[in-house]
């Protein structure tokens, strides 16, 4: 597949500087990019590396010099670079339908060109729809709904009755609508409370590998629409996840919490149970979280504190120890002080 510069600023939308018949067979990045790729600046403090680059054009941002090279002029590189990449590489599955090895109930409905594995079983009242992908070893317990487009990795196990949107990826070993995490105390013993609501994914989400999502105790745990969870996560019974979220790999959200809109967990973030995260809030990575955050936060640390003061707090932890000493000093001299001898 090759481009000339000209379709490529006009499937992203941006400013050509240099030859627009120059043609593009590929991406590469600003050190390894060859003649007929492209590449891009999306740090500033790389740009230096634009004048060496063999790339045969760069994407920047408003204002940086191109150092002679063709250039694409747009306001993220970086999201451009991304567009580029799924232009080049988009692969148009062949539809395969039903293969032999796979399991499928007679009481499940299969829409229009899908295709199903071997070692899959889908079990009665599944309801699939159309263009769906479903790798080997995949499970559909009783009563699960797939929209369109969904894409289902080897190993997923989507449990009883879940529902799952249009446009949906899930990678290898994810389990979704596992029993919730809930047990009440009897006596020395502990009785199991039944998990019987659901999982609901809204629209274009994408699930990471190994990442578990627990269905509701009675009505639904909900994931919404374009959020993206990485490898790893565990999100625990009744929680509502709002729209266009990230969650980062090895972080954990306890029962019942909700996250508004447009939130980012960092990496082994985790979240007690029953709080509220508002619109557009931070956590940093590691950070832990027992409270409530208000719309618009940014966190860090554990106990998790405004990210700003805990920079500062790190600033003066490495001088600690000298500070004890120095308090020490003064409370022995202002001690002397108050018995009447000279300090």
């Amino acid at each position: 597949m090759s481009k000339t510069l000209l379709e490529l600023a006009d499937h992203l939308g941006g400013k050509i500087v240099g030859n627009p018949d120059a043609r593009i067979y590929g991406l590469g990045t600003l050190d390894n990019a060859i003649e007929g790729q492209i590449t891009f600046l999306a740090n500033p403090k790389y740009a230096k590396k634009v004048e060496t680059t063999k790339a045969t054009a760069v994407i920047l941002p408003p204002g940086a010099d191109p150092f002679g090279h063709n250039a694409i002029i747009l306001a993220n590189p970086y999201l451009a670079f991304a567009k580029l990449l799924t232009l080049f590489t988009f692969i148009n599955r062949a539809v395969k339908g039903i293969m032999d090895g796979a399991f499928v109930s007679k009481e499940a409905i299969v829409g229009k060109d899908a295709t199903i594995y071997p070692c899959t079983f889908i079990s009665d009242g599944v309801r699939i729809g159309d263009r769906v992908t479903i790798y080997p070893n995949v499970t559909l317990y009783e009563g699960v709904i797939l929209g369109d487009d969904v894409t289902l990795h080897a190993g997923v196990c989507v449990r009883e009755g879940c529902k799952i949107g249009n446009r949906v990826t899930i990678h290898n070993g994810s389990i979704i609508g596992a029993d919730g995490f809930g047990y009440v105390p009897d006596g020395q013993a502990w009785f199991k409370i039944p998990q019987i609501g659901i999982v609901v994914i809204d629209d274009d989400v994408e699930i990471g590998a190994g990442t578990t999502i627990d269905r509701a105790a009675l009505e639904v745990t909900h994931i919404g629409r374009g959020t993206k969870i990485d490898n790893l996560v565990q999100v625990a019974h009744n929680c509502m996840i709002g729209e266009d979220c990230i969650i980062v790999a090895q972080a954990g959200i306890a029962g019942s919490s909700k996250l508004g809109k447009h939130v980012t967990l960092g990496g082994q973030v985790a979240i007690t149970d029953h709080i509220t995260i508002g619109d557009n809030a931070m956590i940093a990575g590691q950070s832990g979280v027992f409270g409530s955050v208000a719309p618009g936060a940014v966190l860090s640390g554990t106990p998790a504190i405004p990210h700003k003061t805990r920079l500062k707090a790190a600033a003066v932890f490495s001088h600690l120890p000298e500070m004890r000493k120095s308090i020490i000093r003064m409370e022995n001299r202002l001690a002397k002080v108050e018995e009447g001898e000279n300090p």
